[in-house]
């Protein structure tokens, strides 16, 4: 979208038809991350269920994360020419099925190909959740809309995956996997009632590419992307088994650390309401240096349970908040009709981040120590920082200047 995400306290509210699919959208975030990130939470169950090592277990979020990378592009490409509201429904009805293989699955191996049904329907929602969203909402409700969808992210963090590891521990990670399942197909049938008709923009020719990738605040965007991405994920793939062995720390105060991590978001969504329009660039650089600093202070803060709660509350701030602002930077710089795949991208360039990041973790575990994720994560996350401030903002001020200049 080359107009600029406008600032959330806008005088004028938003309409019932307006709130009730974006609340809708909110909950499926919900679903959708809670799904994603569950096995971090519930690793060492999942590994000890398929007599795993966690390294081992750690791959199937590689391969999820790879899936969506792989397939963000090519399938919202296929889904551009489709209306939004049809593509909605049958990305939720493929991430019902998903789940429900997920939580029948006999086999490590057969699990890991019904995480890839879910890396298929994730790929796509989340190509097109932002620019669903903010066309619901409209230009002038823009920021409110984007929060709402990182609210519902924070929501899965706070009460998602901690809420899956307790009934995860209690009952099993199959029922964590079919209660995700269950609360998706009801989503289904509410946006199938509220969600309006968005006609679909011009489909996408992949002949379009070369000129969406000659975009040149675009193809920085995505390299930072990637380098903050992996290094976030070196270290948060293998958080749970951290906080349990360097950290010390029980089942019960393992979770609830988890869950102050994600309740950070809430604080990211606020702040990005609040600053990112009038101060985008001190605002993405504070996330991107806050969270590479948490990085690094991870061991050191594993000490006490005062510092590396304080380490989580700062990580999931910074985490939450930086996230939300390169997609809000990436709608303002992409053509309007190319939003939806230059998101796919995105999304496929950040899961990359993930699955690369929680590999390298791996390789960190199993051939180093647990307690040097951080420095791992640190220094690939620090080479993100120095691009993102001597890069990509170089070139996003150049572009703003240059489009408000033909206005």
């Amino acid at each position: 979208m080359a107009q600029s995400v406008e600032r959330a306290g806008s005088r004028e509210g938003m309409s019932a038809t307006q709130w009730l699919p974006l609340v809708g959208m909110t909950f499926l975030a919900f679903v959708f991350n809670t799904s994603e990130f569950m096995p971090v939470g519930l690793l060492t169950n999942i590994a000890e269920s398929f007599s795993l090592s966690e390294a081992a277990a750690g791959i199937m979020i590689s391969v999820y994360a790879w899936g969506v990378m792989l397939l963000s592009l090519p399938l919202m490409v296929a889904a551009s020419r489709f209306s939004f509201k049809p593509l909605l429904l049958g990305v939720v009805a493929l991430f019902v099925a998903g789940q429900a293989c997920s939580a029948i699955a006999p086999t490590f191996e057969l699990l890991t190909i019904a995480r890839l049904l879910v890396a298929a329907a994730h790929a796509v929602f989340w190509a097109i959740a932002p620019v669903m969203a903010t066309r619901i909402a409209g230009t002038r409700h823009a920021a409110l809309a984007l929060s709402m969808i990182a609210t519902g992210t924070s929501i899965a963090s706070v009460a998602g995956m901690p809420l899956g590891r307790a009934i995860g521990l209690a009952l099993g990670w199959r029922m964590t996997f079919g209660c995700v399942g269950v609360i998706a197909a009801v989503l289904l049938v509410y946006q199938a009632m509220v969600f309006p008709q968005l006609p679909a923009g011009e489909p996408f020719s992949l002949r379009r590419l070369p000129e969406l990738l000659g975009n040149r605040v675009l193809v920085a965007l995505y390299v930072v992307t990637m380098c903050l991405a992996t290094g976030y994920y070196a270290g948060y793939g293998y958080i749970e088994p951290f906080l349990g062995q360097i950290g010390g720390f029980d089942a019960a105060t393992t979770t609830l650390l988890l869950t102050v991590f994600g309740a950070a978001g809430f604080v990211a969504s606020f702040l990005f309401a609040r600053f990112f329009d009038g101060h985008r660039y001190h605002f993405v650089g504070t996330m991107i240096v806050g969270f590479t600093a948490m990085l690094f202070s991870l061991q050191a803060a594993a000490a006490s349970l005062a510092t590396t709660l304080a380490v989580c509350l700062l990580w999931g701030i910074c985490g939450t908040a930086f996230n939300i602002a390169l997609q809000a930077m990436l709608m303002d710089a992409a053509p309007e009709d190319d939003a939806t795949v230059a998101m796919a991208i995105y999304s496929g360039l950040f899961n990359f981040g993930i699955g690369t990041g929680t590999a390298i973790g791996g390789v960190v575990v199993s051939s180093i120590t647990l307690s040097a994720i951080g420095y791992a994560g640190g220094a690939i996350a620090l080479a993100g920082v120095v691009l993102a401030i001597g890069w990509l903002f170089r070139l996003d001020r150049a572009a703003r200047a240059a489009r408000a200049g033909r206005e």
